[in-house]
This record gives C-alpha cells, structure tokens and sequence, in this order.
C-alpha cells in the first residue's frame, strides 16, 4: 500500500453538525435567490410590456438585458419568455415568489403550463427535483411534436379537390388541403381581390358583420363569396396566360423608387414646396415615399441615374451601378461584423450606412460607412438617431434627444430601497432553509407514461370545457 508523501496534509475529517449548518445555508441563500428572481423577472415583464427597451433605440427587451445586464443573448430571451408567461400562471408565481421553486423549474413548466395544467405541474415541481420537472416537460413536449407530425401528415394524405356539376350546370369545387398550402392559396385570393378593387380582409369583416350587401343589382356590391369565385377564376385566366419570363431574377423581383436628386439632399429647405410634390419620391406603381425613407433606401441600393424634360420624356439613361462596390462592402463586412450600434448583436440582414449621406457630398469610403441591421438603419434616417465618426475611428451613436449612447455603460448606484429588500429576504419568516427543498424521498421513481399521459388528459378536458 502506498504511503501518502512526507508532509502531506491529511483530509479534513468531516462532520454531521458542520454539514448540515453549511447545507442549510446554502438552500436558505437558494430560496432568497428564487424569490429575488421572481422579483426580477415581475420587472423585466413590466419594462418589456411599457416598451421602455426601445428608448435607447434597441431591438428588443433580450438586447437590452444583454447590454445592461451582461446577461448572454439566449438566456435574455428565455427571461423575457418565463416573464410573459408567468402574468398568466398564479399558482406558479406565488410559489415562486415565496423561493419555494427554482428558475430552472419555473423555466420548464413555463414551456407547457397553462390554466388546465398548473395545478398537476406544481404538485411534481413541488415533490420532484428540477431534473424530474424538465424530464417531464421534455417527454410532454416530444409527444406533442409526435402527435403534431401525425396530424400534418394525416393533413397530406388526406388532401384532395373534387369537381363535379350541379343540377343546374354550375360547377362545384370543394377541396382540403394542408394548412401551408391553404393558406398560400387565400394569399393568392386575396391579391386577386386586391387587384379587383377589394380587400379579402375587409371583405371578411364585412361578412362576420352581415355588413356586407347580398342582392345583385345595379351599383351595389357583388356579395363576398361571388367575389372571391371571380378572383379564383381570374388566378386560373392569369396561369393560362403567363409565358416565362425573359428577364433576370434581379430584374423581374426589383422593386423601384423614384427619387430626384432634391429629395436626396439633406438641407430640404432649399427645395420648394412644388418640387416636394407627392412625385418627388414613390414606389413605381405605388404610394409616395417619406424623404428620410427615400435617403435609407438610397444608402445601400442599385443606382440608375435618369435625366428628363419638363413633360417627363427620359432624355439620357445611365448604367446602373451599386452605391456601394461589391470590394468595398466586403471589406466593411470584415471591419464591423455586423451591425454597430450599441447593444445590437444581428449579423444578418445588415445595410451599409453613409455617415454623411452621398448625396449631401459623403464619400463612398470605408470611413464614411458603418454596418446597421435594417431596424438600426431605419432610426438613423426615421428615427431621429444619429451617428458620426471620430478621428480615431469610433463610431458615437446619438439618440433622439441628443443623448449620447454607449457601448458600454456605466453601472447605476444601487438603489437603497433595492439593497434592503435583498437584505430583508434573508430574515422573512415564510422563506428558510426548507422552503426549497422537494418533498422527494430518493429512490421513488416516477411513472413517466402515466405523467405524460396524465398532462393530454388535463388538455383534453380542458378542450372540452371549450367546446361547451
């Protein structure tokens, strides 16, 4: 047997009493800390539903969490969810509230609770661990995809269109299909109508409302269903008739504004009224566009310059070209990664923006352009937000009232009121070292069949009751 070495300092013997104090500490500190969390979380629910995130110009609560907080991306999202759900789960929320479960547990049945099954959830949260809570929810959860596969599967086996004559010679078409193709094709129906001089939205509304007129006669309105037989056939009369088209893909799925170089300008007041007309800036075939709007548009988009007379007769057309080359934006694309304005993380879907805007003498450079995601680009020109670049290279975001935004803020002073409320935690008499604890003897096992099958039938009750 080998000898431990010269010197060697021998484990501490461990023991019962000092065991069980260190332990009781730990779990009173645990429910002090569930209950802390639900106070968090009560709050974060409150600031997401006021919108308060979006004073700084963030895209959402989750981002302003992850750079107020230093809490990561993912785990902000799940606070936001676990906060919106608990509004409507009182048991779950009283029980936490008292640290007598644990956000790992609450973060699982918040996945599947609802009115029907809270009561059944948090008899298990109470007498299980949080790995039976999240077992449990997990299994749920897998036979609910299962049973969601088989329905669209049972969907397409099942879909189908029969066609047939009436008595009276009309035709008559009833069809089932799979929801996506349902509702593609009510998508197709309602741009038929649209083109007709209908909405199919208005004219549901009108039809839920009896609003909507019956009789077919002189100046009066067809009836809905009529409506939508004429835009189903005139979706078949344009199938007919389309032939493939010959242009590119960039070509045929463009979409033009036209936009004069005056709208373009940042000092609009030298511009006048009649040249400000609602055709200064609009969507081919389509509304008048917002000035600022038009600029956004302007700074990462193909430019087609087009010189005309006072009739409008196109005099000269030049060559199309990208306002920002294909080297350059790779380039910027290496530097940014992603979108810079403080506290946004999007990587996708990402503009390139003029500091000073091109057609107020900005250079297309690498130091006059900086990465914004589409919803940070749209407050730089609508939004009031600004941005300039220093000598050094940074980039100072301002928000609507001139305030400056940062990267990295500073942490606030903690608010005394807070500081005792943490402190109080620690000596309130509904909250001890056994408030958190399950009521779970080790070795009991768990029927996780009968859980999972226990959690349908409260679903279906549940449906039932709504069907009544």
């Amino acid at each position: 047997m080998s000898q431990a070495p010269s010197g060697a300092l021998a484990a501490p013997h461990p023991t019962y009493s000092e065991g069980c104090r260190l332990g009781d500490e730990i779990t009173h500190l645990c429910a002090c800390i569930h209950a802390a969390t639900y106070r968090l979380l009560t709050l974060i629910a409150e600031f997401d539903e006021k919108n308060y995130w979006g004073l700084p110009g963030l895209c959402s609560c989750a981002h302003w969490l992850n750079m107020q907080c230093g809490i990561g991306m993912n785990a902000a999202r799940e606070k936001v969810r676990v906060a919106t759900a608990l509004k409507d789960l009182p048991l779950i929320s009283k029980a936490f509230s008292r640290g007598e479960l644990s956000y790992s547990k609450v973060r699982a049945m918040t996945r599947v609770a609802d009115q029907s099954n809270e009561e059944y959830l948090m008899m298990i949260a109470r007498h299980g661990t949080a790995h039976h809570v999240e077992k449990l929810v997990s299994q749920y959860r897998r036979c609910k995809r299962l049973q969601d596969t088989d329905n669209a599967n049972r969907q397409h086996a099942n879909r189908g269109v029969r066609c047939y004559f009436d008595d009276d010679g009309s035709m008559v078409i009833k069809g089932r299909l799979p929801a996506e193709q349902g509702a593609l094709i009510m998508k197709a129906l309602e741009l038929a109508m649209e083109r007709n001089g209908g909405s199919l939205s208005a004219a549901l509304e009108a039809e839920s409302s009896k609003a909507d007129v019956t009789a077919v006669t002189s100046g009066q309105r067809e009836p809905f269903h009529a409506r939508r037989a004429d835009a189903l056939a005139e979706m078949a009369e344009s199938y007919l008739n389309s032939e493939p088209g010959t242009g590119s893909t960039g070509d045929r799925y463009q979409v033009m504004v036209h936009v004069t170089a005056e709208t373009l300008q940042d000092d609009v007041t030298a511009v006048t009224s009649t040249e400000l007309s609602a055709d200064t800036s609009y969507i081919e075939d389509g509304p008048h566009l917002a000035a600022e709007t038009s600029r956004r548009i302007a700074c990462d988009s193909s430019i087609l310059k087009l010189i005309e007379d006072k009739e409008g007769q196109p005099l000269s057309i030049g060559r199309k070209s990208r306002a920002i080359p294909p080297a350059l934006r790779r380039a910027l694309r290496v530097r940014d990664d992603g979108c810079r304005f403080p506290g946004c993380t999007n990587t996708s879907f990402i503009d390139g923006h003029h500091v000073k805007h091109w057609a107020d003498g900005g250079e297309t450079s690498l130091d006059n352009l900086v990465q914004l995601c589409r919803h940070h680009h749209r407050l730089m020109h609508e939004g009031g937000f600004s941005c300039e670049r220093r000598d050094d290279g940074a980039f100072i975001f301002t928000g609507p009232q001139n305030q400056r935004l940062s990267c990295s803020p500073e942490l606030a002073n903690h608010n005394p009121d807070i500081s005792q409320w943490i402190e109080s935690l620690l000596y309130d008499p509904d909250i001890d070292e056994r408030s958190c604890i399950p009521h779970w003897t080790a070795g009991d096992k768990i029927d996780w069949d009968l859980a999972v099958w226990h959690l349908f039938q409260l679903e279906e009750a549940a449906r039932c009751r709504c069907q009544q």
